[in-house]
């Protein structure tokens, strides 16, 4: 189809699957929340202390995440630039999957907060070492399609934390919701074995090795006079999706599962009926989200091809805000709010697969892994602020109210568009000013 050699294709694979684990561990407490939090605080299940701490501790936690996540993807991309990406690739791996298993021991919320920064420093990294791999590996004619093909594993480890969370808590433990969700923490392992058999099918990436300025990465170099504005106009783009993304995901199953209750008091089910219908619909929530994100990811690569990345960023930020605007600020029935998520997914979930093409382009061999790692990650200690803001208003009843001026955000960025660096016919071979 794209014309790949088998390795070609064995490195697209081994990247799309640390990847799709990376989110998969990053968002499995999303959907374990509403049982976890309240296990852990001693609070009465589905009573009103437990729903609002559950708010308050999902936007906390999901901060707390971004945070380390950004810590660890400037860290080790600039690693990934000194041992190469191969080891980078391995290691971070495994430390968000021993550190996301861990959170199935933990005590109390404290040790699961630090549980959940330890594997963000993985969750982190991992995403400069594999974006940088593929530009690397792949044809430059195809760079575009590798790179959204590798974010098509988002959704996909969306899906797959979605999946088990409902299988596990739905299914096989829904009798006992105060301890099921720590099985669903020790389903983090499953990257660590991946990892591990992943590692004898691959190599170290040519253009890093014979790079001859490879391991002189240093992070000041991203704002030196010919390089910052590559920089600026990566983090920029990067912001933006950020925030529209974490405000929007982090609160799924908690707004799903709102809208779910809803819809059970209006049809009179009983308290076990009404647990039942919380899991089924915060899975179909999960899946229209993905759904319009593996639809927008795909969208992006005729649009960045033949009208550029200008005009791509153009067009996704202009989505994120309709799908916003509409899904938070009009009166729609249950039904259709959960549909409304697979629109909001092809804007803000879209316009985030566009970053693993888009960045690597940015930047010459020798900064690829510190630059793209920089970028896609510094904007999340700005944008850890959102899901906190979320979280504290939303704990006190409002969670609609704020989220709806989330569009603004991707709605005022419209106006930065001419400020992101044009990359359609930049080379990503051999530049190593």
């Amino acid at each position: 189809m794209l014309n790949l050699t088998r390795y070609q294709w064995t490195t697209l694979f081994a990247a799309w699957l640390g990847w799709g684990f990376d989110v998969f561990d990053a968002l499995l407490f999303n959907y374990v929340a509403p049982n976890c939090v309240p296990a852990l605080l001693h609070l009465p299940l589905g009573s009103a202390a437990a729903k609002s701490a559950t708010l308050f501790w999902t936007g906390v936690l999901s901060s707390l995440l971004l945070v380390g996540w950004a810590v660890g993807g400037i860290v080790f991309g600039v690693v990934c630039d000194r041992l190469g990406r191969l080891r980078t690739l391995m290691l971070t791996m495994l430390i968000y999957a021993l550190g996301t298993a861990a959170c199935a021991a933990a005590p109390n919320i404290w040790v699961l907060a630090v549980c959940r920064v330890v594997a963000s420093l993985g969750i982190g990294g991992e995403w400069a070492a594999g974006a940088s791999m593929v530009a690397e590996v792949v044809p430059e004619h195809r760079r575009v399609e590798a790179g959204a093909l590798l974010y098509t594993a988002s959704p996909l480890g969306l899906f797959l934390a979605a999946f088990l969370n409902f299988q596990i808590t739905g299914v096989w433990l829904a009798d006992d919701p105060l301890t099921s969700w720590r099985y669903v923490f020790l389903c983090g392992l499953i990257p660590a074995a991946v990892a591990f058999i992943v590692r004898f099918f691959l190599k170290e990436s040519d253009e890093w090795a014979h790079n001859p300025a490879a391991n002189s990465a240093r992070l000041r170099d991203l704002f030196a006079p010919d390089v910052i504005r590559l920089t600026l106009g990566g983090a920029l783009a990067s912001l933006v999706s950020l925030i529209t993304w974490w405000s929007c995901n982090a609160f799924l199953p908690t707004i799903v599962s709102q809208i779910a209750q809803q819809w059970a008091h209006m049809s009179s089910l009983n308290a076990t009926e009404t647990v039942a219908l919380v899991e089924q619909w915060k899975f179909r929530g999960s899946i229209a989200f993905n759904m319009g994100g593996l639809a927008g990811i795909l969208i992006a690569i005729p649009i960045a091809k033949h009208w550029g990345r200008r005009t791509m960023f153009a067009v996704y930020f202009a989505l994120s805000a309709a799908g916003i605007f509409v899904m938070f600020g009009l009166d729609l029935s249950p039904q259709i709010q959960l549909a409304m998520y697979f629109f909001i997914g092809i804007g803000v979930y879209g316009t985030s697969g566009t970053f693993t093409f888009y960045l690597p382009e940015l930047f010459p061999t020798r900064l690829r892994g510190t630059g793209s790692g920089f970028c896609y990650n510094v904007g999340r200690i700005v944008a850890a602020i959102g899901p906190f803001v979320v979280g504290v208003v939303a704990s006190r009843g409002a969670a609609r109210d704020v989220l709806i001026y989330v569009g603004f955000i991707p709605l005022l960025a419209l106006a930065l568009v001419p400020f992101i660096v044009e990359t359609k016919n930049m080379s990503v071979r051999s530049s190593s000013a």
